[in-house]
């Protein structure tokens, strides 16, 4: 891990990003996997499979392959609600891939700073 990224704001917090990660896109830009903005806070899917609204959002993955962070309710969501049926791990991907605003952009106004 690199180390830690301090997120401005009235709740300035650190977080730990992969070394590898991408950069930070700009805002509307398409994601790259980042990872910042799930590693700051879940958004409201990542809450309800997280069960919290700080933190790091237990559904965020970090793939070495591809050298970005993933979503796990679109990659692989039956590791991480335990539903597994093929109808119901369809059906998470859909409904995360809608929920997460998926192909969209980066929406995210965090800005990682080097630590001080």
């Amino acid at each position: 891990m690199t180390p830690p990224a301090a997120v401005p704001g009235p709740g300035r917090s650190v977080i730990w990003i992969e070394p590898a990660a991408p950069a930070k896109p700009p805002e509307g830009a398409p994601c790259n996997g980042c990872g910042l903005c799930c590693l700051a806070e879940p958004c409201p899917l990542g809450m309800l499979v997280s069960r919290r609204r700080t933190g790091a959002c237990v559904a965020l993955r970090w793939s070495a392959p591809d050298g970005r962070y993933l979503c796990g309710m679109v990659a692989d969501p039956g590791a991480v609600t335990g539903w597994t049926r093929p109808w119901a791990v369809r059906w998470q991907k859909a409904l995360a891939r809608r929920w997460i605003a998926a192909g969209v952009g980066c929406d995210a106004r965090l800005q990682a700073l080097p630590p001080a």
